[in-house]
């Protein structure tokens, strides 16, 4: 394994603050790293592995389309893209869809289909400690100076109020403003749910103004929150949704749904991609999303969430480290008042794997079959943790 990692350090980009290992197979909710330790998955690849590694309804999909038709543009038609986007209208409050390889990738469009439909309004007000990704605009609308600082100048047209604050929305609007950009429950930010009323709120000042409400879905979308779209937990209709992540199964794809008199704004030339929604990631998607709509299986997310969050909570009266347990369905933040990297480093050793976001937040984000027994392990895992490392700073 040191000499993969030596080999990686000498070649590839330093992008990622990288964990020492190397994993080479994945099953289920496990993964095995190069030396043949096995782990349970708590991160799920960031939120993509939703129906667990190399899922066979996924796997068996590519394998048929890589026989017929891998790529051909969309120059042309393609079946499953086609079969796709009808799929994803059809669970959603949308009429729409367009296709990329990323979250970031289908911000960038929504800011761009947003900006065109404004015709001249341009400003887009998003949240702090937002994330929308990492590429010029997607990053000026993510709300966290850390990730700006280095690549300023950024693109003007964009401003950022705090989450679960209507007044401050209110007072950022201005004539050129066409559009709020918001995710349901912030990710990256630290598992922050809404505040009850808050997003039927935001759409409210959407309607009365005359301006677009965005959701990124992207981490809370395709049946995270044990819904379809996380936005149905809250009885909004956006007019705009980006998905990527558990989208593909694990394969690379990323959409944008609007409503039709949204997506009118687009014209041939507007906005595109090569890559976007070809054969082979759209069968795959196809498959996936099959698996992911399905209402039993959606409702044994939220059981399954439900049981974590109680498990946590349960932890909680043991471990005043922990002061906050929330999310929704199987997205779930357990706030720590000490550094949450001693803790993942520990599970780590353990062979769990779990991540932190904010610093202090614990972050679960499990294949969506995790099983009430593979939780009960976490949480063991956890207690473990807490008992060796809960003084930590």
């Amino acid at each position: 394994m040191e000499d993969l990692i030596a080999l990686g350090e000498k070649y590839v980009m330093n992008t990622y603050k990288r964990l020492p290992k190397v994993f080479v197979k994945g099953s289920g909710a496990y993964i095995w790293d190069s030396e043949g330790n096995k782990y349970l998955d708590f991160v799920s690849g960031i939120a993509v592995n939703s129906l667990g590694h190399c899922p066979p309804e996924v796997t068996e999909a590519i394998k048929e389309q890589a026989e017929k038709l891998i790529h051909c543009s969309n120059l042309y038609w393609i079946e499953p893209q086609i079969k796709l986007a009808q799929k994803l209208v059809e669970e959603s409050c949308c009429d729409k869809a367009c296709f990329c390889n990323s979250g970031t990738e289908a911000n960038e469009a929504a800011i761009k289909l947003a900006r065109k439909w404004g015709q001249g309004r341009y400003e887009i007000i998003t949240m702090e400690k937002s994330f929308h990704g990492r590429t010029l605009g997607s990053l000026t609308a993510t709300g966290q100076e850390k990730y700006q600082k280095a690549f300023r100048p950024l693109p003007a047209g964009f401003k950022y109020v705090p989450f679960n604050d209507l007044e401050a929305l209110e007072k950022a609007l201005t004539p050129q403003t066409c559009a709020v950009m918001l995710e349901c429950i912030q990710g990256e930010g630290g598992v922050n749910v809404p505040e009850p009323g808050y997003l039927q709120g935001v759409e409210k000042i959407c309607r009365e103004n005359n301006l677009l409400l965005i959701v990124d879905e992207v981490q809370t979308g395709l049946g995270r929150t044990g819904k379809p779209f996380a936005y149905q937990n809250f009885g909004i209709s956006p007019d705009i949704i980006t998905l990527a992540k558990a989208l593909g199964g694990g394969v690379p794809i990323g959409a944008m749904l609007a409503k039709e008199e949204v997506a009118q704004a687009f014209e041939p030339g507007d906005h595109a991609a090569t890559f976007g929604g070809n054969p082979l990631a759209t069968q795959a998607a196809l498959a996936a999303v099959s698996v992911l709509f399905d209402e039993e299986f959606l409702k044994e997310v939220t059981v399954k969430g439900e049981y974590l969050k109680g498990k946590l909570t349960e932890l909680q009266k043991d471990f005043p480290q922990i002061t906050k347990v929330k999310g929704i369905g199987l997205m779930v933040g357990c706030e720590l008042s000490m550094d949450a990297a001693s803790i993942v480093e520990y599970c780590l050793q353990q062979q769990v794997l779990i991540n932190a976001v904010g610093g202090k937040i614990l972050r679960f984000v499990p294949p969506l079959i995790v099983t009430e027994e593979e939780i009960d392990h976490v949480i063991e895992v956890l207690r473990q943790a807490l008992l060796v490392r809960g003084t930590a700073d």
